[in-house]
């Protein structure tokens, strides 16, 4: 079994490159579908997401070149099926935004339910809803979703109820090719969003407002393949911001815009931490202790969810006592009990955590709960007293590229090594 080992208490220090966005180089894998031939995408980050995806596409027919470690050339051309495989979507919930593209090229879809980090429910109702508006009919068999537009995709108002990424982004796939016009309002405002509603305009899309609640699409009859660079992704750049923010001394993350981490730095300065923000990079370090502050997670321009283990992580060293709210999915504070194996001091109590400062950190074994999560567990080894060994390093893996790697660029004394004999449900 493979492990990541932290010996702590080293200086960290330096400057970090961050990747493309997995979260939105995932969905404009997903949108080559609508455009037959050859789309050429550029940032894309080396991670295990975006080989699962590439499975996905190849499953139903599609060929892809990788060109270097960073670019994918993705031709459509000869793409067949509308059914993706149950093996491939269970390992990871993106696998669903092929719903939108597919429906867009084919008028039906066969998408097996979804999978990915034990996060929550994160139910797809809202896009099953969403799509039915626009003339989409479901049934569920076998634990696939079975979807038709028997009568083609037709343009209507769709109001979520939350403003979900994943509802947001099938929509804007599906009513690329709806008859007449598509308003989403209650809009997911995510740059991720903008990064997608790019990327099909670019094809020949005609979608105005993302980036806002209300995003407005008219219905177009094709797109055509282009080459599009993957936006940098925030929240391995807030990872490595949030690394600096631990450890104190500057650490400077590039390959980014730090207004898309407008909420999360505001917040780091109100805990006593220094920031600099430059053009594609921003700088942190921290002189004084860490001063506690209470953190809701919210839709963008909230503060992600996707942040909050990190955070947490910070806050549990924290001068005093603060409050997590976390407000997106129910079970994203499993992280709670692995940092309280490390001496830190947090208690649940339905969708808050109460978070108590304490002193420092102990070296131990602990098990990566989640993607966001474990990252989070390899920082509190950084600044904890002796060796902490962080296993089920597999989530970590599906959305950082070479974390280990680039920690020890900046000093760290980390390493990726195996426990021979070791059954990972004992650690």
């Amino acid at each position: 079994m493979e492990v990541i080992q932290i010996e702590g208490g080293h200086r960290v220090t330096g400057e970090v490159n961050v990747e493309g966005a997995k979260n939105s180089a995932l969905k404009l894998m997903a949108a080559t579908i609508m455009a037959p031939g050859v789309t050429t995408l550029t940032n894309v980050p080396n991670i295990a997401d975006v080989h699962v995806m590439g499975k996905v596409l190849k499953n139903i027919g599609a060929r892809i070149e990788v060109v270097n470690e960073h670019e994918l050339r993705i031709d459509t051309s000869d793409v067949d099926s509308w059914e993706t495989p149950y093996h491939l979507v269970a390992q990871m919930r993106a696998s669903t935004a092929v719903l939108g593209p597919l429906l867009s090229r084919f008028g039906r879809a066969i998408v097996a339910m979804p999978g990915g980090c034990n996060i929550g429910a994160r139910s797809i109702d809202m896009h099953i809803l969403g799509l039915e508006a626009l003339g989409v009919e479901f049934s569920v068999k076998h634990g696939n979703i079975h979807a038709s537009a028997p009568h083609g995709l037709v343009g209507n108002t769709v109001t979520l109820s939350f403003a979900s990424v994943g509802a947001t982004e099938n929509l804007m796939m599906a009513s690329v090719f709806a008859k007449g016009t598509t308003t989403i309002d209650n809009a997911a405002r995510e740059p991720e969003i903008v990064d997608l509603a790019n990327l099909l305009n670019e094809m020949g899309a005609k979608i105005s407002g993302a980036g806002s609640p209300v995003i407005e699409i008219e219905g177009v009859s094709e797109l055509h393949p282009v080459t599009h660079r993957v936006v940098g992704d925030r929240i391995e750049a807030g990872t490595f911001l949030a690394v600096g923010a631990l450890t104190g001394e500057p650490v400077t993350v590039r390959g980014f815009a730090p207004l898309h981490l407008g909420i999360v730095l505001k917040k780091y300065e109100q805990m006593g931490i220094s920031v600099e923000r430059g053009t594609g990079c921003c700088t942190v370090w921290r002189e004084g202790p860490l001063l506690p502050t209470d953190i809701q997670t919210l839709p963008f321009p909230g503060f992600p969810t996707d942040m909050q283990a990190q955070t947490m992580t910070l806050l549990a060293l924290a001068k005093g006592s603060c409050v997590i709210t976390e407000n997106i999915f129910e079970n994203r504070f499993m992280l709670a009990s692995e940092l309280s194996r490390m001496g830190a001091d947090i208690s649940i109590e339905g969708h808050h955590a109460i978070v108590h400062g304490v002193d420092g950190f102990s070296g131990t074994q602990v098990k990566s709960p989640d993607l966001r999560g474990g990252a989070a567990l390899v920082m509190a080894g950084l600044v904890a007293d002796g060796i902490t060994t962080v296993s089920a390093i597999h989530h970590i893996d599906r959305g950082y590229e070479g974390f280990v790697e680039k920690l020890a660029s900046l000093g760290a004394r980390i390493r990726r090594t195996e426990l021979p004999d070791v059954d990972e449900e004992d650690l």
